[in-house]
């Protein structure tokens, strides 16, 4: 039992609506919030992304996305560092020591419907648009990858996001 020490009156406060999927589609937007987080195995530390849109009919509306920079699987954390390059390339940002470095860049994202997985229900995937592909107009086609990073594994061990708790 947890007891309050003060009444909470729900008449005050709005409650949480049903959390609803972005649409599919190209929007503006920038990252307002980033972390380093434990993975719930605690076998490695993912990167924590809260992005806000900053356009058109779901301005102000929140998607999320997560890098897992630390992973004893290398092709996870090849992927995660793809993203995270994918992410510098849009935001025009290519040498960063802080993921607080690349908040409040505006920026264009791709956001696709995935489908349920492993007992959780529908989600957004987010791609991250180059800043020269990021104005084309919109295709049936995947935005292509993004190189590596091509730090030195030294370089990337010291990152923030490459600490250890």
């Amino acid at each position: 039992m947890a007891r309050f020490d003060t009444s909470f009156d729900a008449t005050s406060v709005e409650p949480t609506t049903a959390y609803e999927l972005l649409p599919a589609g190209k929007y503006r937007a920038q990252i307002v919030e980033s972390e380093m987080r434990v993975t719930r195995n605690g076998m490695g530390q993912f990167l924590w992304l809260m992005i806000d849109i900053l356009e058109g009919e779901h301005k102000g509306r929140k998607v999320f996305d997560q890098l897992n920079l630390v992973n004893p699987n290398p092709t996870t954390v090849e992927i995660a560092q793809r993203t995270l390059s994918a992410i510098c390339h849009a935001t025009g940002k290519m040498h960063v020591s802080d993921s607080e470095e690349l908040h409040m860049i505006p920026m264009t994202i791709q956001v696709k419907i995935r489908p349920p997985k492993n007992g959780y229900g529908e989600s957004n995937a987010i791609a991250y648009l180059p800043q020269d592909r990021a104005a084309a107009p919109r295709s049936a086609q995947p935005a292509p990858s993004a190189p590596a990073p091509s730090a030195s594994p030294a370089k990337m061990a010291s990152a923030p996001w490459n600490k250890k708790g």
